[in-house]
């Protein structure tokens, strides 16, 4: 039986609301039975919101060291639309151009993405806003409070 992992992740882009960083935890149960949180932060700055999120997710994927069964919470439909609805393998299959083909934005996150959902069993939630979503709440916090600082360090799962 694989470990069980829940992530709640959100990104803040600069200016919306203010800064830009990405916020992730990673909410798991050992082979005690304790339960552990982990948090993970990072700031950037002149970037767009779905590249935050794209970051909020993939840090804490990336993070896992071995294979995990995930549910993935993200407030970010963008982020749960393109895995859910399968835009990702279209995109692949056609070399990373849209319809219109123009490239897709944010190809190497996407990428990185793409390898860290194949190494675990992934579920995506749209966590619809923030209101009464405790670890969602907390999880916009950090990312707001990681743009406001330079040089922040990742933790390691």
């Amino acid at each position: 039986m694989q470990t069980k992992v829940n992530i709640y992740t959100d990104g803040a882009c600069s200016g919306n609301p203010g800064v830009g960083g990405y916020g992730t935890i990673l909410v798991y149960v050992d082979s005690n039975g304790m339960k552990h949180e982990k948090e993970f932060s990072e700031g950037y700055k002149h970037t767009t919101n779905n590249q935050m999120e794209l970051m909020a997710v993939i840090v804490g994927l990336e993070a896992l060291k071995k294979p995990c069964d995930v549910t993935l919470y993200s407030d970010s439909k963008y982020v749960v639309d393109a895995f859910n609805n399968h835009w990702i393998e279209g995109w692949v299959k056609k070399g990373w151009k849209t319809a219109g083909k123009t490239p897709v934005k944010n190809v190497e996150l996407w990428q990185r993405l793409l390898k860290a959902k194949e190494t675990h069993n992934v579920e995506f939630v749209w966590v619809k806003g923030h209101a009464g979503h405790e670890y969602n709440e907390r999880c916009d916090t950090l990312a707001v409070e990681a743009g406001k600082k330079e040089n922040l360090k990742t933790e390691v799962f």
